[in-house]
């Protein structure tokens, strides 16, 4: 089978809430441990559960966002996450047809499902329903005739007879019933403010949630029906995504600087995509944990700190005096820095009061506001990440607020009702709320590196960790 025939299944819902990251999660764990190769795909910008997609597979779990990187770049993106395994599932965001505000289907489930020509298997939340689920299921098999709404799992089911009941509802939908799901205690995992508790916080625990998730789809679908549905597809007539082709050459010479890049409990908000970017770049990438080390890696020269949950570890990694000097003497050395929401945070003077790396003019603070949404977005002049005029899309998804919010020279000249500019671009450093997806403008990550490999010796603040 060629790569691009890998069969495939987009699982969405009617909404929000219905439970498609647990039956997804689910059914990639269920087929993972029935020993198939299962490659784990979201749609949309969020980092959260496809850490629990990856915990379920084995695999990176990858993101599908058609705003950040463009239709265009769907299919391929898919193909280079997808390539060699058995089985692609890809959750959905929000409600099937939900996409871009204002930007019609752009960015949807069913945008994504109709690139990927995938049959989709809309979860339903069966539990305050009965003969009406059949009418919600009608209405979003022909909304688009060119959505392939190929089965139904029925979600949260009170009982026998309840099933029954559903069951026979949709027997003349035409819409087949793929799975009906118990409500459980199993289906839930712990959340806060900004959605689901990321896997890297609670490891174990997580395991097991997903092993009784493969338990708890395995009795209630028919995994055999849905493979069997996955296998119905086309072949894709896109080449797959190859990230040595996308920065075209990269850093010349045998030398590879490195670039560390931050991960750990308080900084799990990154695309698989980045430290391969960076990798065909020419850059030796090196993770390491703000929260435990205490020194950069041996010999970084450029430094890339995602997002996540600063707000969380403030004490802790304020605690972490040693980090916080490095971060901030590899920074005055003009070595280039890019820093996502979570990282501008840890960058600034303190975050909730606590010190941070004192890198920018500017202090953090939790917020009751949700601050939620697509960005596009110009860089005002050359910096250490893009080149003037660079255009981008992006993703901003926190609860904190930076005052100020923009420096003398900002980072972004952003599309926004309330602030014309966004972060800071002084020096080697580029910080910003906006969350970037480097597989649409790769040349962010050519010109990281390209920095790098510029730079004097390492500074002092770096060293074996």
């Amino acid at each position: 089978m060629s790569g691009g025939a890998v069969p495939r299944l987009v699982i969405a819902a009617p909404s929000s809430g219905a439970g498609k990251t647990t039956v997804a999660t689910g059914l990639m764990a269920a087929f993972a441990e029935a020993g198939l190769t299962v490659s784990p795909h979201k749609v949309g910008p969020d980092y959260i559960d496809p850490g629990y997609h990856a915990l379920a597979t084995g695999r990176p779990g990858r993101n599908l966002d058609a705003f950040l990187c463009g239709p265009q770049q769907v299919a391929p993106l898919f193909l280079h996450g997808a390539a060699g395994a058995d089985l692609a599932v890809v959750e959905g965001v929000m409600g099937l047809f939900d996409g871009a505000s204002g930007k019609g289907e752009l960015a949807s489930t069913a945008q994504v499902a109709k690139v990927l020509r995938a049959p989709v298997v809309l979860v339903v939340d069966a539990s305050s329903q009965s003969r009406s689920v059949a009418a919600l299921v009608h209405g979003f098999a022909s909304w688009d005739p060119e959505v392939r709404l190929a089965g139904v799992i029925l979600n949260k089911v009170g009982s026998d007879r309840h099933e029954e009941l559903l069951r026979d509802a949709m027997g003349s939908s035409g819409v087949p019933v793929l799975g009906a799901l118990r409500r459980t205690e199993q289906a839930r995992t712990p959340s806060r403010h900004l959605g689901l508790v990321p896997v890297a916080e609670r490891r174990a625990e997580a395991l097991e949630s997903v092993r009784a998730l493969a338990a708890w789809v395995r009795e209630g679908c028919d995994l055999a029906a849905l493979l069997a549905l996955a296998r119905t597809v086309p072949e894709l007539p896109d080449r797959p995504w190859d990230p040595a082709e996308a920065v075209a050459g990269g850093a010349t010479g045998s030398h590879r600087p490195v670039v560390a890049v931050a991960g750990g409990p308080a900084f799990t908000f990154s695309y698989a995509e980045h430290t391969e970017l960076l990798a065909a770049a020419g850059a030796e990438v090196v993770p390491f944990d703000p929260l435990r080390d205490e020194r950069l890696p041996s010999g970084t020269r450029g430094l890339v700190i995602g997002g996540g949950f600063p707000e969380v570890y403030a004490p802790e990694l304020s605690a972490n005096a040693p980090l916080r000097a490095a971060v901030a003497e590899l920074a005055a050395s003009g070595a280039p820095v890019a820093a996502e929401c979570a990282g501008l945070l840890y960058l600034s003077r303190s975050l909730d009061g606590k010190p941070m790396c004192g890198v920018l003019p500017a202090d953090g603070r939790m917020t009751q506001r949700l601050t939620l949404g697509y960005r596009e977005a110009v860089a005002l002049g050359d910096n250490a990440l893009a080149a003037a005029g660079t255009r981008v899309r992006g993703h901003e998804f926190h609860r904190t607020v930076l005052e100020p919010g923009a420096g003398a020279s900002p980072a972004w000249g952003v599309t926004h009702p309330r602030r014309g500019v966004e972060g800071f671009a002084t020096g080697g450093v580029h910080a910003s709320y906006l969350h970037l997806h480097w597989a649409a403008e790769p040349a962010l990550a050519g010109r990281l590196v390209a920095g790098a490999a510029r730079g004097a010796v390492p500074v002092p603040g770096a060293g074996p960790a």
